[in-house]
């Protein structure tokens, strides 16, 4: 028996209590991680509510997590115990499909999710495929390093995936948990940066985390003024946003892509054609497209703004994300 504890809610939008559960034999291809730290994403709120009608009861949320590696299976190559490492969003995926053997290991169907299909991070240990449990490398902040492996990654891959160029010009929409890391990666990537936000109320903190720009869309005329300027905009916000303005704000060729989930677009495509301008989306990343996010962060000194709580108080973390008024990302720690 392997005992793994936990916290669960059993319920949906339920609070979390101590839970405990048997883990069972490791696999072969399996690593199990002494867990550090773990990030809340609000990812681990919408299943915890259902929202999305794919979770199970009673539900451990945590996909942000940072932590040594306890044991490996006999089969796992490149890792040993001791070893510091990192697990997203993405717990294990089929290795051998077209789309692994590609390196777009996030686009396999059969990936299993560290909080869809078993149990994640707020616990003492959690399991995965040693494929998905990244090294963190040196020069990377280990107490803050847990929201980039969802939330950093989600906004870097669309960088790798377009192959940007260092002059490109980019609107960030939304200053929150993705887009206060997707303004320092796309400063740090050589772009010029525009922070896109309804009021300047956090206009200070978007330029000091690297913005050139800053543009306030409660302001008349904010984004008529910026029409045909930018090469991507990237959204990261779940906002039913005026569509037809942002691709309007887009240079020929350009790309307006959401990482957030907004709930429908509506948008005209006369001047997409004319433009030759495109609306993209996408998940998370792979395995390499997250070993090359972590050696940017070293090399850059990126790290997320986190707020700290014990593991013990995770109910009150969650209260706090519920109130939406994180600074930006929180992290907790055993």
């Amino acid at each position: 028996m392997s005992t793994i504890e936990a916290y669960a809610a059993h319920k949906p939008g339920g609070s979390f209590e101590p839970f405990e559960y048997d883990a069972g034999s490791l696999g072969p291809d399996d690593i199990e991680i002494k867990v550090e730290s773990c990030g809340i994403c609000h990812s681990d709120l919408s299943m915890v509510d259902n929202e999305w009608q794919m979770t199970e009861y009673p539900f451990v949320g945590g996909h942000e997590v940072i932590g040594r590696v306890a044991a490996v299976g006999d089969h796992v190559p490149s890792l040993n115990e001791g070893d510091l490492v990192g697990l997203g969003w993405t717990s294990r995926s089929c290795m051998h499909c077209d789309r692994c053997i590609a390196g777009d290991h996030n686009l396999c169907v059969s990936a299993q999710g560290t909080i869809t299909h078993q149990h994640g991070g707020f616990a003492d240990k959690v399991r995965c495929h040693w494929g998905w449990a990244t090294k963190i490398p040196d020069g990377v902040d280990a107490a803050s390093a847990g929201p980039l492996l969802c939330g950093g990654l989600t906004v870097f891959n669309p960088l790798v995936q377009f192959e940007l160029s260092p002059t490109a010009r980019v609107g960030v929409v939304g200053i929150g948990g993705l887009g206060h890391m997707a303004i320092q990666f796309c400063n740090a990537w050589g772009c010029e940066v525009t922070a896109i936000s309804r009021s300047r109320s956090k206009e200070s903190e978007a330029r000091q985390l690297g913005a050139h720009e800053f543009l306030a869309t409660n302001e008349e005329g904010s984004l008529e003024k910026v029409a045909g300027k930018f090469d991507l905009i990237l959204n990261t916000t779940d906002a039913e946003l005026p569509w037809d303005a942002y691709i309007a704000a887009l240079a020929p060729r350009g790309a307006l892509h959401t990482v957030g989930a907004a709930p429908s677009i509506t948008a005209t495509v006369f001047p997409m054609i004319m433009g030759q301008k495109s609306f993209s989306s996408s998940p998370t990343g792979s395995i390499a497209t997250t070993r090359t996010m972590l050696d940017f962060v070293a090399r850059h000194k990126i790290s997320p703004m986190t707020e700290v709580f014990p593991m013990s108080d995770i109910n009150e973390a969650f209260t706090k994300l519920r109130e939406g008024s994180p600074r930006f990302r929180l992290v907790l720690v055993r």
